[in-house]
């Protein structure tokens, strides 16, 4: 298994979406690559410095991570900053983390594609995790808890994958 983050806004949105993907084995959300001290969801709202960010573990035999930044990609404004949606803040910035210094080429031919589809700079960081912490229960699968949640990510792309 492989594991990846990406920070796209509000992450109840993320999680569900990331979800549905066939090879993708776990998602968990958290706070990441703020300052080394675990915050709360008041601490992040508060701007700690921590994007919202939805752990994707996958299969990379059944999805890529390729394919993962691509689809990453159709749900976010990725020129857009600190903002997606209605969500204002340094937390809801974009970005995609890795822990694996390998996944770096992949993820910046991604990066260098979709950036001369859009034809200008993207707002979206490419950065080593260097934090994680998770978030609170009631974040891990929200908008299965709460299905009429906000979530700035429209109801449509929960579904693209044509299954779960």
């Amino acid at each position: 298994m492989k594991t990846i983050y990406f920070a796209g806004g509000c992450f109840w949105g993320a999680q569900k979406y990331f979800d549905q993907f066939d090879g993708v084995t776990r998602t968990e959300v958290g706070y990441a690559n703020g300052p080394d001290d675990a915050p709360s969801y008041q601490d992040v709202c508060a701007s700690s410095g921590h994007a919202e960010t939805v752990l994707v573990e996958f299969d990379e035999s059944v999805i890529s991570l390729g394919q993962l930044i691509k689809y990453y990609f159709l749900v976010i404004d990725p020129i857009s900053v600190n903002r997606q949606g209605h969500d204002v803040g340094i937390q809801y910035r974009t970005g995609i983390y890795y822990s694996d210094p390998a996944m770096l080429e992949i993820i910046q031919k991604a990066y260098d594609e979709e950036e001369a589809l859009i034809g200008q700079d993207l707002a979206v960081e490419v950065k080593p995790l260097t934090n994680f912490f998770t978030a609170e229960e009631y974040h891990q699968k929200y908008l299965e808890k709460n299905p009429g949640g906000y979530c700035h990510i429209p109801a449509e792309f929960f579904t693209i994958a044509g299954n779960k």
